[in-house]
C-alpha cells in the first residue's frame, strides 16, 4: 500500500525568496507580500487542496560580505524587504482551521523565554497547528544585528542551539502539569502546586520561569530543522521531527537520510522518529512541449545576479569568494551542507562557487506533465523522502497550478492525502499530539514537580 507523502508550501514573507527575478512576471503577486490578504487567500487555497503546512523561511540580515556592497539585494528584492513570519502566523491561525503553520526563528534573534511564550500563544490561537524550523543563522550581518561582531563559529552555533532548545523544552514540557489549569469559578484559576519554575542556569541563559502560558495543544511545536552539515545532522538526529533537505538528486538524498537516521539511533531515537522533506519546484504543462515552453518562459525572468548573490559564500574573514573559486578551496562558516551537496552532485569535474547558483536555480526543478511529475515524486519517495516542500516560482500561481493539476494525480495514486486527519498538527503527521518519550524534551515532564509537603500545604489552602 502506498504511503501518502506530506506537502508543504515553502514560502517567505518577502518578494524574492528562492527563484530570483520571477517577481517581475506579470502574473506574480509575491511583490504584494506585505498585504495580509495575499497570505490569507493563499493559506485558504492550500488548505482546500489539503496541503499539510505552510512553511515560512526567514532571515535576520543580508547575505554575503557584511562590509561589502549590498545594493544587489535591495535591487533584486532578495529577502529585503522582508517581514516577520511569526506575526503573520497569528493572522493565518485565525483564518484557517486545518493547515499547519511553520515558522523559522534563529536562536540568536529572540530570547528563549520570550520565544517560548510566542510559540505557545500561536499554538493556542491555531488550536495546535504550529511548527518551528530551528536555525542557527548563516549571515554575519544578521549576527551584527543582535550585537555580535560576526557570525559565531559553525560548531559553536549548534552548541548554542542545544542550550536554547533545552530552555524552551523545560518551559513547554516541564513548567506546567497537564491538570494545572483549573478555571474553577468557585475558587482557583490554576493550581500553584502544579506550576513550576525551571531555574535554568547555563552558559548563555539564566531563566527562572515559570512559563507564562498554560500548556497549548501540542505543548512543544512540531520541530523542523534544515541543517545538513555534519553538525546539523547531529542536531537533527537529537531534536528534529522533520528535516528539510534540498538534495540535488534522489541518490544524494538517500545517503543523507540514511546517515541522519543512523545518527538518530545513536542518540537513542528510532529511525522513523525523523521525517525528511525534499525541496522541489515544478513547471507543469498538459503536454511535454507545453511544460518545456513554460520552463523557457521562466528562464527569461531568471536573475543571474540574484542567484549569485543568494549563493554568495564568505571566507573565515567574511569576504565573498569569487564565482570561479573551486569548492575544494573554500573555507567557510556558513552553508556547509549545500557545499557538500554540490560536490556530491558534480563528479565529472571540480565544482566552483558559481555552480552553487546553478544548482539552486535548476537542480531541484521538475518539468513535465502532471503524470510525469508524479512519477518523479515517486522516485524521491523511493529514496526515503517523506514529504515535499513545494517551492514557488510565482505566488499564488505556482501553488494554484500544482493544486489543480498535480495534486489530483497524486491523490489517485495514494501519494497525497484527500482529507485531513483530526487533531493538532503533530497528531495529523505522527499520530500523537505530544512528542514521544524518546525525544529529549520528554525528560522534563515531571522534572520540576513541587515537593510533597508543599503540595499538601497548597491543597489545604484550597
Amino acid at each position: 500500500m502506498t504511503t501518502p507523502l506530506r506537502f508543504n508550501a515553502f514560502v517567505m514573507n518577502t518578494a524574492s525568496h528562492i527563484h530570483h527575478g520571477q517577481w517581475r512576471r506579470p502574473d506574480a503577486r509575491q511583490h504584494e507580500f506585505a498585504d495580509v490578504r495575499l497570505w490569507i487567500d493563499l493559506a485558504r487555497q492550500l488548505e482546500a487542496a489539503k496541503f499539510d503546512a505552510m512553511f515560512f523561511a526567514d532571515v535576520t540580515g543580508l547575505y554575503g560580505d557584511a562590509d561589502g556592497d549590498w545594493s544587489v539585494y535591495v535591487r533584486e528584492g532578495l529577502q529585503i524587504p522582508s517581514n516577520d513570519p511569526t506575526v503573520l502566523l497569528g493572522a493565518l491561525a485565525v483564518s484557517t482551521s486545518e493547515i499547519g503553520l511553520a515558522l523559522t526563528s534563529n536562536v540568536a534573534q529572540s530570547h528563549p523565554f520570550h520565544f517560548a511564550r510566542q510559540v505557545s500563544t500561536l499554538d493556542h490561537l491555531s488550536r495546535g497547528r504550529v511548527a518551528w524550523n530551528i536555525v542557527t543563522g548563516v549571515q554575519d550581518n544578521g549576527a551584527r544585528n543582535f550585537g555580535l561582531d560576526r557570525l559565531t563559529d559553525h560548531a559553536e552555533r549548534y552548541r548554542w542551539a542545544e542550550e536554547y532548545v533545552d530552555v524552551v523544552y523545560k518551559l513547554w514540557e516541564g513548567s506546567w502539569e497537564d491538570d494545572a489549569l483549573l478555571q474553577d469559578k468557585s475558587g482557583w484559576f490554576a493550581d500553584p502546586a502544579k506550576i513550576h519554575k525551571i531555574h535554568h542556569v547555563g552558559e548563555r541563559y539564566r531563566v527562572e520561569g515559570p512559563h507564562l502560558p498554560s500548556p497549548s495543544p501540542q505543548r512543544t511545536p512540531v520541530l523542523f530543522q534544515a541543517g545538513s552539515s555534519s553538525s546539523g545532522r547531529d542536531f537533527a538526529a537529537r531534536h528534529a521531527e522533520a528535516t528539510f533537505i534540498i538534495a540535488p538528486n534522489p541518490d544524494v538524498a538517500a545517503a543523507q537520510i540514511a546517515d541522519t537516521r543512523r545518527r538518530a539511533v545513536e542518540a537513542g531515537r528510532e529511525p522513523g522518529d525523523i521525517t525528511f522533506y525534499q525541496g522541489l519546484s515544478f513547471v507543469i504543462g498538459d503536454t511535454e512541449e507545453e511544460a518545456r515552453a513554460k520552463a523557457e518562459e521562466y528562464e527569461r525572468y531568471i536573475s543571474v545576479d540574484g542567484y549569485l548573490a543568494h549563493s554568495a559564500v564568505v571566507d573565515p574573514d567574511g569576504r565573498v569568494y569569487r564565482p570561479e573559486t573551486l569548492l575544494k578551496d573554500v573555507e567557510t562558516n556558513t552553508a556547509k551542507g549545500f557545499l557538500e551537496w554540490t560536490r556530491a552532485a558534480i563528479t565529472d569535474r571540480e565544482p566552483t562557487v558559481r555552480d552553487l547558483a546553478r544548482m539552486s536555480s535548476g537542480s531541484t526543478r521538475v518539468v513535465g506533465t502532471p503524470e510525469q511529475i508524479a512519477d518523479r515524486i515517486e522516485e524521491w519517495q523511493a529514496a526515503g523522502v517523506d514529504g515535499i516542500n513545494v517551492i514557488n516560482w510565482v505566488i499564488p500561481g505556482s501553488f494554484t497550478e500544482f493544486a489543480e493539476k498535480v495534486t489530483p494525480v497524486l491523490q489517485r495514486r495514494g501519494l497525497a492525502q484527500t482529507e485531513y486527519a483530526p487533531g493538532p498538527l503533530r497528531e495529523k503527521l505522527f499520530g500523537s499530539a505530544r512528542l514521544n518519550e524518546r525525544h529529549p524534551a520528554a525528560q522534563y515532564r515531571g522534572a520540576f514537580d513541587a515537593p510533597a509537603a508543599r503540595r499538601e500545604d497548597l491543597a489545604a489552602a484550597r
